[in-house]
């Protein structure tokens, strides 16, 4: 992708006369180019859907309060509330300056956040080798050998995934992560110019490589766990050990954790330890074999780098990788198998690198490159393909991304800040990122006590049930400033309560509760 990384081609005959050289774009730069196009429509495409409420949520609070925003999805304060970086609050103030809502900037967001990757990516390789068209293969490698079971999770980027994800924190984060791996590889390996950031000289750059890795933290700390482990990969690679050699990558770690200190809004560190959000994640390491499987492919490839460095930055992080993700099943802390779209990384690039060496090939080459090929197309048309292929152009019937229903319908009843008891799935991820606020959040937080959410929960659960009294529904109403009811076609309306609107697509109800007074 970067214009930098152009071919100077040789001048001969009357060219060379002319006294100029003529230059090419990089394979990377052209088809990075169209691959940030087709996905960026395609993201454009997709419906609001899953976490992408939660974050558009996120940009609304900050919109109304930039220093002290509050919970993300309820009437509470969100002091602690991890949702609150640096990414987000740059978001929240470009919402305040435009006066754009939540969603729109979150979309905005992907195709940026996309570029942030496809630059990161081409870093990354460069570092790794100056294989013109490795990058190109990475790119192909990490977008479609996956599995032939669909893997939907914020930081897993497959082409699928990538029409929901593009605009979330995570995909900043994970190109953030390509920036640091390769500007750790850099320092290890004494790059040019080309390729170390030119604040990034002498004793500051690994002074400038913690604040990075430090912002990556505050931005997504489980893809930091990922990023960490790379720069930890190429600085093992680089040693031998000594005190002398060692001391810079100290400053590294220290200049990080002083960044992720000094943030005002949540203190990371509070999170060590977390295990609110295990259950979630516990489902990651179901399935694994058949989400994962056509990335086992680079195998071979990752084996033949050991074989030739057993100290290779990429065989370093993938072990080390596995054993963190390991660590998350043995220890039940399953949130760590977050960082298993990141561990393929290592599998994919190997064999993007090992393809992209030049011919003459061997029957071994050749008998990976049939196999990559063909592992590409069935994850494409298994599973990735209804990414990038509308359905109208669809000969096939590719599965298609999420289309979940929209909210307009009811947001234009509502003001900034209502608060709208509901317990559907869709309705409690989607209607925060329209301004207004949830009785009970739908995702434990860190500024928000468990036993408080689970109260809430409960009491919506009371109020929605059909043997729940006048008395009872209207001491909740007082209690939690209840203005609006989001009810499913199956859940009856409280005598008490007015419809106001009816979605024709979904058959939910919005209706007004009675006056709190």
């Amino acid at each position: 992708m970067s214009g930098a990384l152009l071919t100077r081609r040789v001048c001969h005959g009357s060219t060379a006369l002319g006294g100029r050289s003529r230059r090419r774009p990089s394979p990377y730069l052209v088809l990075g180019t169209l691959f940030w196009l087709v996905m960026s429509l395609a993201f454009w495409r997709v419906p609001v859907c899953c976490d992408f409420g939660q974050h558009a949520a996120v940009v609304e609070r900050l919109r109304d309060d930039l220093l002290h925003p509050a919970h993300p999805m309820a009437d509470l304060p969100g002091r602690g509330s991890a949702y609150y970086s640096p990414y987000a609050v740059a978001q929240g103030l470009f919402a305040k300056l435009t006066g754009l809502p939540g969603w729109q900037v979150v979309k905005i967001s992907g195709p940026l956040n996309l570029i942030v990757l496809l630059t990161g990516i081409e870093r990354f390789v460069r570092v790794l080798t100056p294989r013109r068209w490795a990058p190109v293969l990475a790119l192909g490698a990490m977008v479609l050998l996956w599995g032939t079971r669909t893997a939907w999770w914020s930081g897993y980027l497959g082409l699928m995934s990538m029409t929901g994800n593009l605009g979330y924190p995570s995909t900043f984060a994970i190109g953030l992560a390509f920036w640091a791996w390769a500007w750790a590889g850099a320092l290890v390996r004494g790059a040019g110019p080309a390729t170390v950031p030119e604040a990034g000289r002498g004793a500051w750059a690994y002074v400038g490589l913690g604040a990075l890795c430090g912002l990556i933290l505050l931005i997504h700390p489980i893809s930091s766990v990922a990023a960490v482990i790379g720069v930890v990969a190429f600085a093992a690679s680089g040693l031998p050990v000594s005190w002398r050699r060692m001391w810079p990558w100290a400053a590294t770690a220290v200049t990080a954790a002083v960044v992720a200190a000094i943030w005002p809004y949540y203190s990371v560190f509070s999170l060590v330890g977390d295990a609110s959000v295990d259950w979630i994640h516990r489902q990651l390491y179901t399935e694994m074999p058949q989400r994962f499987w056509l990335a086992l492919l680079g195998l071979p490839a990752l084996w033949l780098r050991f074989r030739r460095d057993r100290r290779d930055p990429l065989v370093l992080m993938f072990a080390l990788e596995c054993a963190v993700v390991a660590y998350g099943w043995v220890s039940g802390h399953y949130t760590y198998g977050r960082i298993l779209g990141l561990t393929l990384v290592p599998l994919q690039f190997s064999l993007a690198i090992e393809l992209a060496a030049p011919r003459p090939w061997g029957w071994r080459r050749g008998a990976l490159a049939g196999a990559a090929a063909l592992g590409a197309c069935v994850g494409f048309f298994q599973i990735q393909a209804g990414a990038v292929v509308p359905r109208a152009l669809d000969p096939v019937g590719f599965d298609q991304p999420p289309r979940w229903p929209g909210y307009g319908w009811a947001a234009g009843h509502l003001h900034r800040g209502d608060v709208v008891l509901t317990n559907s799935y869709r309705p409690t991820r989607s209607v925060p990122g329209y301004g207004a606020n949830l009785v009970a959040p739908a995702w434990p937080d860190a500024s928000l006590d468990e036993s408080v959410r689970n109260r809430r929960l409960k009491a919506v659960r009371t109020y929605l049930s059909p043997d729940s009294t006048r008395a009872e529904r209207a001491a909740i109403v007082r209690r939690y400033d209840v203005r609006w009811l989001l009810l499913a076609p199956d859940q009856k309306v409280p005598p008490e309560a007015v419809v106001v609107d009816w979605s024709r697509r979904t058959g939910e109800v919005l209706a007004r509760v009675p006056s709190r007074k």
